[in-house]
């Protein structure tokens, strides 16, 4: 029975992502991004709980994988996709042609994300860190922008006369960034002293001001400070 355990949060994840696709479609991004929210906390617990009882198994690491495409994946492709469809603002009338394919643009990251989890599933070099942005931080990115700065980016001098361009340009660097071989940092504490610690520590600390300041857009303040830290962590263990 308790192998079933894990296999079964893995599906409310799975379940979680479905219904956030559903709600972005619906353009409810706040329960579409409540719902990515949920679905992460089962990604995280589902992994925790397979190592507790000592039930991991091939068919958990494909399911998982499989669920987190949907989770952190299309759902956040689907929510970027809808807010481009109804807020789409095009630069110039020669691209009136192109205006309503546009949003649809967006679903390559879905694919991408597909393609980072399956080289998560085979890359050895991930046990302490990552290679490449992780799926979820990458959708809470993205649920996150478009919750808490959505009104502001379609007001916003220049962003708002070129909104479909803008938003699709940060999706390509998205897909980039998931692929990517850049290392980037795990919360994971072997020990809890200061040495050894130092960039999670000032992450975390740092933190706190973005989310008290900017509300739901501080989420993907904090992705962005995450990928400059781990840049600058990577920087300074080559030197």
């Amino acid at each position: 029975m308790k192998k079933h355990i894990p296999n079964t949060i893995t599906c409310l994840n799975l379940i979680s992502g479905c219904i956030a696709t559903y709600w972005a479609f619906q353009s409810d991004y706040q329960l579409a991004l409540l719902f990515i929210v949920i679905g992460a906390i089962f990604d995280f617990f589902d992994g925790m709980t397979a190592r507790l009882l000592h039930v991991s198994s091939p068919i958990g690491k494909e399911l998982d994988s499989l669920a987190d495409d949907i989770t952190f994946g299309f759902a956040p492709s689907a929510i970027v996709f809808s807010y481009l469809q109804h807020n789409m603002a095009v630069a110039n009338s020669s691209l009136f042609t192109l205006h309503f394919s546009l949003p649809y643009l967006t679903f390559i990251m879905a694919a991408f994300s597909a393609l980072r989890l399956a080289k998560f599933n085979l890359d050895e070099r991930q046990a302490l860190g990552f290679i490449g942005l992780p799926t979820p931080a990458n959708a809470l990115f993205w649920g996150s922008l478009i919750v808490g700065a959505g009104d502001w980016m379609k007001e916003a001098p220049f962003i708002g006369s070129n909104l479909s361009l803008v938003i699709l340009a940060g999706v390509f660097i998205s897909c980039w960034l998931l692929v990517c071989e850049i290392p980037m940092f795990a919360l994971k504490f072997k020990t809890w002293g200061w040495r050894g610690n130092e960039i999670k520590y000032i992450f975390i600390v740092s933190c706190i001001p973005l989310l008290l300041w900017l509300g739901i857009a501080g989420i993907a303040a904090v992705i962005v400070w995450y990928m400059i830290l781990s840049a600058i962590n990577t920087y300074r263990s080559k030197h």
